[in-house]
């Protein structure tokens, strides 16, 4: 503050380079009423894109390349669109890049902490619970996490139907027809 300076370091850099990318750009007016213009790289800044246009709108404070209201600071296209109409740019550089605002916020006095020697600590004793749900399953089976509804419930049924004969009452190893169903596969099998 002493020097003159008005912003912190980073945005008085961020500033003169988008004064010196600025001389390399062409400003088109297509509203002075609204303030609205185009403003056309002629040399491009990046290897392999090729130059680009920006619309730049001054009342509300926007450009299409988005840096002037992310960064709160005029963009290179901003600085040549004000350059056209003979305005100070720097007045549009938000007031927290100010070196006025950020010595505001150092400003707050810290407490001295008092010796460590003097602090009282009372001594905690903490009993550590781990928690059961978390556990793996300890059959090493996975727990089913899906939701049953109305859909899942089945109906009551006999039991267990045989496999051949589909009876209930009777496994496919009782079945009184096995000895029907077995003679039946292996007689005309094997010729």
């Amino acid at each position: 503050m002493e020097a003159g300076h008005v912003f912190v370091e980073h945005v008085r850099d961020a500033m003169v380079a988008n004064h010196r990318l600025a001389r390399s750009m062409n400003v088109e007016i297509y509203s002075r009423r609204l303030e609205t213009f185009r403003v056309t790289e002629t040399i491009s800044h990046r290897p392999g894109i090729p130059t680009r246009s920006y619309r730049v709108d001054l009342r509300n404070r926007r450009c299409e390349c988005r840096r002037f209201e992310t960064l709160h600071y005029p963009c290179a296209h901003v600085v040549e669109a004000y350059a056209k109409v003979n305005v100070n740019v720097e007045q549009y550089v938000d007031d927290v890049y100010t070196l006025k605002r950020t010595l505001y916020v150092w400003e707050n006095k810290f407490p001295v902490l008092p010796d460590l020697s003097t602090w009282e600590v009372p001594l905690t004793i903490f009993e550590l619970f781990p928690d059961r749900g978390l556990r793996k399953n300890p059959r090493g089976l996975l727990q089913s996490s899906r939701i049953r509804n109305e859909m899942d419930i089945r109906e009551k049924s006999d039991g267990k139907r045989c496999g051949l004969c589909r009876l209930s009452g009777h496994s496919r190893n009782k079945c009184p027809q096995r000895n029907f169903h077995v003679g039946q596969s292996s007689g005309s099998s094997r010729n």
